[in-house]
């Protein structure tokens, strides 16, 4: 569960980067991104146009919110250990999508991947195909239809076979894909492989199966893994267990996913607005 200094400050930022930014089309879907990991993170984000450009710095316990039409169909990805200069040029340890800190290609793997399309029917997901480098979990708010949690919530990089292991310094920081490894039809579901009859999950995507049983282990894992959602918004967390308490304000109201803690946050409302007079734009 949230601790009560995580959720206020999430909830503060999101009512700072709402209340101060433009009004939002009753169409957009809103993001909130939020660090639960003990480390920075650099989220990638392609296409990014709607997204800071494709990429941002969220230190420990930080949240940003973005906007994003109808009609994007994109994706969302930490990366970690990276050094950019005052530029925006630099480096990763995992998950680089070039040298830039605004992402124009997809994250190198292996990366843990949360997956949209926006329609009128959303489909979402969260992917493990390229591989695991950080927990990962999207939570739809304020949607109509199944509207399920996704992702990965179990650090993979602890219990990663050492075939598979990525090390930096003797330590795992992420764990490689079969395919990666191998390069096989077989593991990357590609030539008599290539369609869901032949294509099946192998010794390693059950592995990833076993420990996160609502992201694709595999290119053809469906069933359990492809969720859908009307008019909702979405909360991207990193590093957070499926059942924590997140925000979002859609419409000139806060909404928060059921826990124990509603009482809590309505007790929070008054003092929380009370302090947004005096809050740093943080949007711009």
């Amino acid at each position: 569960m949230a601790s009560e200094e995580g959720i206020i400050g999430s909830l503060l930022l999101i009512l700072i980067l709402v209340s101060s930014g433009p009004k939002l089309s009753e169409s957009a879907r809103i993001f909130t991104l939020i660090n639960d990991c003990k480390e920075t993170i650099w989220p990638g984000i392609t296409p990014g146009e709607n997204f800071n450009g494709g990429g941002i710095e969220l230190k420990p316990a930080q949240s940003i919110v973005f906007t994003a039409p109808v009609g994007w169909v994109g994706r969302i990805w930490a990366r970690t250990g990276c050094n950019f200069d005052k530029n925006g040029n630099g480096t990763c340890q995992t998950a680089s999508c070039g040298s830039s800190l605004k992402c124009t290609a997809s994250g190198k793997p292996p990366a843990s991947l949360a997956e949209f399309t926006l329609a009128a029917v959303d489909y979402y997901d969260v992917s493990l195909v390229d591989g695991f480098n950080i927990p990962l979990v999207v939570t739809p708010m304020n949607g109509r239809g199944n509207c399920s949690v996704a992702g990965c919530d179990r650090d993979l990089r602890t219990s990663c076979p050492s075939e598979l292991a990525v090390k930096s310094g003797g330590k795992t920081v992420a764990c490689r894909s079969a395919c990666d490894v191998f390069d096989t039809d077989e593991y990357c579901c590609r030539g008599v492989f290539g369609n869901p009859i032949t294509c099946h999950d192998t010794y390693y995507s059950r592995i990833f199966k076993a420990a996160c049983p609502t992201a694709y282990s595999y290119a053809y894992d469906d069933p359990t893994s492809i969720f859908t959602c009307s008019g909702t918004d979405y909360v991207v967390t990193f590093c957070s267990a499926r059942n924590q308490t997140v925000c979002t304000y859609h419409n000139n109201k806060l909404y928060c996913n059921e826990s124990n803690n509603s009482e809590m946050l309505v007790g929070l409302w008054w003092p929380l607005m009370l302090a947004l007079p005096v809050m740093i734009n943080l949007w711009r």
